[in-house]
């Protein structure tokens, strides 16, 4: 992923932050600044500048976005300097605009980024991140029952089971700081290295 030089900003238009942001957007634009502008929800907000569409939150994912409306100065492809919400002293220290937003609040909190949702944040970390998933994948069939091919492979005694989906086992590591390739146990009776 290659961002351009110069300010980066991510909003979504179901926030009050970035919608009381908007207009000091559009004016950054107007000035010439140099500056891309990510949506969550809406490719349309805000109106009257060029908006990239980041509804799929791989942006978002892969810039470790968690508020919004979230400001930042890329250089050479890297996050020099970033502000989460409205802050105007550090927008305008960002911007280099000493006036900027001069009739809006000194400060405002910005609202949860899409990325930190409920659900959403496994989904793309199996998405955009799986590389700990290091595990072979089992295939089903699209008629197959899950938990009885779970029996059929000895990997229950019939007791119940979770299959494991990527986003599920992905939740479960986020628990631990251990590599996915550490041995944890030696497993009887065939003494399997579990890891």
């Amino acid at each position: 992923m290659e961002l351009p030089d110069g300010l980066v900003a991510v909003v979504k238009r179901d926030c009050p932050t970035c919608q009381l942001a908007a207009p000091v957007l559009v004016k950054l634009h107007r000035a010439g600044v140099p500056l891309t502008i990510f949506s969550q929800d809406d490719p349309g907000f805000p109106e009257g500048v060029p908006v990239r569409d980041d509804t799929p939150l791989e942006i978002s994912y892969r810039l470790g976005i968690e508020i919004v409306p979230t400001l930042m100065v890329i250089r050479n492809g890297q996050t020099e300097q970033r502000v989460e919400g409205w802050v105007r002293s550090e927008w305008q220290t960002l911007t280099g605009i000493a006036d900027l937003g001069a009739g809006l609040p000194e400060l405002r909190p910005g609202c949860g980024s899409r990325t930190v949702e409920p659900g959403i944040a496994e989904r793309l970390a199996a998405r955009y991140g799986a590389e700990r998933l290091a595990a072979r994948r089992i295939e089903l069939g699209e008629d197959e029952d899950e938990l009885e091919a779970c029996f059929a492979r000895g990997w229950t005694d019939g007791l119940p089971v979770v299959p494991p989906t990527p986003e599920r086992v992905l939740h479960m590591l986020s628990g631990t700081s251990r590599a996915p390739s550490e041995v944890v146990a030696v497993v009887p009776p065939d003494l399997a290295e579990c890891t």
